[in-house]
């Protein structure tokens, strides 16, 4: 059985597990706190967002603690980083997931090892989609600003999302538009096939360059969790590529599969990637083809999924339906 968080979500808390906001970035951190606030949003802040060193906002254990102290924080209703980042894997020896309230915490790329390890370790549903520092803009567009309303969806209840009309094709932080984001390039969700494609499962996932660490750890034990809390449940994997080559991404999937990841796997679902650079020829989409022929899952890829914005929200632990035909993409997910 999964466990979702309230969804009266009146207080945030920003806090970072991850990577902190450097001094001379602090602007958008301010900026971030008071649209939230506009919004009608109270908000907690950590001393780690202040702060940056070492690729990381502060040591292991003063990350844990703050993480630990919001989580149990019963006037706090959702945790949101400030972004990801490079070392959040050091604190997981710190945190008690025997004595974690349940509540939302959203966010992505290297928050999103923590969001899965949660879930993983606890039955919680987490949120992988935005982080707090691109919120910051006066408007939001229409893939981004569904985060509240996935988060508020009552448990029983369903939430469905529709792929972007636009995205984003890199990062221009100097010249941010209303809604923070360039979205120029036309969104165009594809199969190995081309043809439409359909598949149901329990969403998990995140950023793969940092969660296929998790694998043969105590942290990431998939198959007890499917024991657990959804036995018997085929799973649906969403996973996005920061910054590993093909042949990287390759390995890793292949790790999480000797593991044991993908078994009983409806689908796979890739985001969009300003990585997956070739090696020696063999590209993103001819390993799309060679893993869906070696593993029997069927494959979508381009989703609205990770470092190239807008994106989907995807609850860790949630019933989902996807389905995409003609390059337009469905996600219908279901708290139960």
């Amino acid at each position: 059985m999964i466990q979702y968080p309230s969804t009266d979500i009146r207080t945030l808390a920003i806090t970072a597990p991850s990577s902190g906001v450097d001094k001379e970035l602090h602007p958008l951190l301010e900026q971030t706190i008071s649209r939230q606030q506009e919004n009608g949003f109270e908000v907690k802040i950590g001393k780690t967002a202040w702060t940056q060193e070492n690729a990381k906002s502060a040591p292991a254990k003063e990350r844990a603690h703050e993480l630990m102290e919001m989580l149990n924080d019963s006037t706090v209703d959702a945790i949101i980083p400030p972004w990801g980042g490079e070392l959040l894997i050091e604190i997981l020896e710190y945190l008690d997931f025997s004595n974690i309230s349940p509540k939302w915490i959203l966010g992505y790329s290297d928050t999103s090892l923590l969001l899965l390890t949660i879930t993983l370790n606890t039955g919680i549903a987490t949120a992988h989609g935005t982080n707090i520092i691109d919120l910051r803009g006066p408007e939001k567009d229409e893939t981004t600003a569904k985060w509240i309303d996935v988060l508020t969806t009552e448990k029983g209840g369903e939430v469905i999302q529709e792929s972007s009309a636009f995205h984003q094709k890199s990062w221009d932080h100097q010249n941010p538009s209303p809604m923070v984001f360039h979205l120029t390039e036309e969104t165009e969700w594809k199969t190995v096939s081309g043809k439409p494609l359909k598949f149901e499962g329990r969403l998990l996932g995140g950023c793969i360059d940092v969660i296929h660490h998790l694998a043969g750890t105590p942290y990431g034990d998939v198959k007890s969790f499917r024991e657990k809390h959804i036995p018997g449940e085929s799973v649906v994997w969403y996973l996005e590529n920061c910054e590993m080559s093909v042949a990287d991404l390759k390995r890793s999937l292949t790790q999480m599969k000797y593991a044991g990841w993908f078994d009983n796997c409806a689908g796979i679902l890739f985001g969009r990637s300003a990585a997956n650079h070739p090696t020696e020829g063999y590209t993103a989409e001819k390993m799309y083809m060679d893993f869906e022929a070696e593993s029997g899952i069927p494959l979508i890829y381009d989703v609205d999924c990770g470092h190239m914005p807008p994106q989907i929200t995807f609850v860790n632990g949630a019933l989902a339906e996807v389905e995409v035909k003609e390059g337009k993409g469905r996600v219908t997910q279901k708290f139960i």
